[in-house]
């Protein structure tokens, strides 16, 4: 079975114009797990001398500028909300091409490499992580405090593993997902209302924070090695994919095969989000990613098509592949990407649940495929309606009526849930946050 989560059974998945600055006021869109814009640094009193400059600057104090609310950078909300409704739309739909069209998890690696670098820039690195990791692992809890109750209710227990003392140990991956926390299989539902794969449901998008929480760990290091070789840090980790690939790197355990398989598939879209933010990529000839971003993503779905690229066996199972693919729609989207303050006009519409989506990136993400469980689960009981069976088939075959019954108690679930993401980052917890001052406080 796949372990990753932007298809069905959990698929994963730069600017050498110059059109976008590194933004040194700080005040870009933020990650899948921090949605509120970053301020710019605390400027000492009127009359301070530099002593008291420097030491306010050293320790990286962050405030909005005054009379200036600070912006964000509504392209990466944009991109950040589109891969969010491809991965439920993939996920319900099962269709191959939809991570061909448009790589999420590639985008959104990119987004978060992007954030990490302007923020090691201003602040400690040790800080930055406490940070990441305070916003990510509450989110987690969460889902693991129902998630895995249910699942000891259900019957899950030591035996699960072959060894009660590895069993007890693994779950801690629930506390810190240093690798992929255990989830059972094969549990019997609700009948009627939840489907025996719910676990599995549960279990199965971890890998996405596990990945994040590795890339997170690493990038203190990733942007010293990023500054001082840029494009051979940059493509490191497609070599090591290409690697794995090919067979030369023999790697023990599955735990850690997983993880280096992820660090090669998507490891050179978060450094491209940081050579972007360090202006890397401006750096580049305009002619260049136009030029490149097309013949390596014709050798990524290449690659992909030779190894029988269908619904069921995507690139999700094809880590070359991806790596290649997500690089290149990568390159390309930070090369075109503008710099949004505020939407275009054409884009207005969209503010809100954009910014829904935005403020509520990791609750969609971890609940969205439990959502799809439960749905599917119900809609199966409409086969018991006779006038249904017999006059509208397609309402019952067809998954396009279940979306919006998805998004629907997806959107429970942010009611729900998503308030942990509030609290995880400092703020007052919010039930409904589309964007609207000063309306629905929890």
């Amino acid at each position: 079975m796949s372990t990753r989560s932007s298809d069905p059974t959990g698929t994963r998945p730069s600017d050498p114009t110059g059109t976008r600055p590194s933004d040194p006021t700080g005040t870009r869109s933020s990650d899948l797990t921090g949605t509120h814009p970053v301020g710019l640094p605390v400027q000492a009193p009127a009359g301070a001398g530099p002593e008291a400059r420097a030491a306010g600057e050293e320790r990286g104090e962050e405030r909005e500028a005054p009379r200036e609310p600070a912006s964000r950078d509504r392209y990466f909300d944009l991109l950040r909300a589109v891969a969010l409704f491809r991965v439920v739309l993939y996920h319900l739909m099962g269709w191959a091409w939809l991570p061909v069209v448009f790589p999420s998890m590639g985008v959104m690696f990119a987004l978060a490499g992007n954030l990490m670098a302007r923020s090691l820039r201003r602040r400690p690195a040790t800080d930055v992580v406490r940070g990441r990791l305070r916003r990510l692992l509450p989110p987690l809890w969460l889902l693991g405090a129902v998630g895995v109750t249910g699942m000891l209710l259900g019957g899950w227990g030591p035996d699960a593993e072959g060894h009660p003392g590895w069993w007890w140990l693994h779950l801690a991956f629930w506390v810190l997902p240093l690798s992929d926390p255990p989830y059972a299989e094969g549990l019997p539902g609700v009948p009627g209302l939840i489907g025996d794969d719910w676990a599995v449901a549960v279990g199965v998008p971890l890998w996405y924070l596990r990945a994040y929480l590795w890339f997170v760990l690493l990038s203190p290091l990733l942007l010293r090695a990023l500054r001082a070789a840029p494009w051979p840090t940059v493509l490191a980790p497609v070599a090591l994919s290409a690697a794995l690939e090919s067979g030369p790197a023999a790697v023990p355990g599955w735990r850690l095969e997983s993880t280096l398989s992820d660090i090669g598939a998507f490891g050179a879209c978060w450094l491209l989000g940081m050579a972007h933010q360090e202006g890397v990529l401006r750096r580049l000839p305009r002619y260049v990613v136009p030029s490149l971003a097309p013949v390596v993503a014709c050798a990524g779905l290449w690659y992909a098509l030779t190894q029988d690229l269908r619904t069921g066996h995507d690139l999700d199972d094809m880590p070359f592949a991806q790596a290649l693919w997500s690089f290149a729609a990568v390159l390309l989207l930070l090369h075109l990407s503008p710099a949004w303050r505020e939407w275009p006009r054409r884009l207005r519409r969209w503010d809100r649940p954009v910014t829904l989506l935005n403020a509520r990136a990791v609750t969609v993400y971890l609940w969205h495929n439990v959502c799809i469980v439960v749905v599917g689960s119900l809609w199966d009981r409409l086969w018991d309606v006779g006038v249904l069976e017999r006059d509208a088939h397609w309402v019952l075959v067809s998954p396009w009526p279940q979306l919006p019954a998805v998004w629907l108690l997806t959107a429970a679930c942010v009611v729900c849930f998503g308030w942990v993401e509030d609290l995880a980052a400092g703020r007052r917890p919010r039930i409904w946050p589309d964007g609207r001052p000063g309306a629905h406080r929890a």
